[in-house]
């Protein structure tokens, strides 16, 4: 479970009790919130990617590469080093299933990420 650190004594103790017996207990603030983010990934409001665990920096990076740019296009678009693409795609590659850029731009437009 899940409680915060401002719990009431009171309510801790009934809490740990409901835990003791194979309860799962959660703070209902920290529940609401998780509802919140789980039907906001839903419905794609963080950023592109977001539901396939990819980072704000590698969403940018995915969709340079679906317009065509090379891995220097890229550094210069976004002002970072060639390494830093190199190490972001790794990720991007990890996080999609794909081995090369080319499975990243495919998934990418199969999965609706970028048209």
């Amino acid at each position: 479970g899940y409680l915060l650190k401002s719990i009431g004594s009171d309510e801790l103790v009934r809490q740990l009790e409901l835990a003791h017996h194979g309860e799962t207990v959660i703070d209902p603030k920290m529940a609401a919130r998780a509802a919140d983010t789980a039907a906001r990934l839903q419905r794609d409001e963080f950023w592109p990617g977001a539901r396939q665990g990819l980072t704000q920096r590698e969403s940018e990076i995915l969709s340079c590469m679906v317009t065509g740019l090379s891995n220097r296009g890229i550094a210069n678009k976004l002002v970072i080093g060639e390494e830093t693409v190199k190490s972001h795609l790794r990720s991007i590659y990890r996080k999609l299933g794909v081995s090369d850029r080319t499975g990243a731009v495919a998934t990418a437009l199969r999965e609706g990420i970028y048209q």
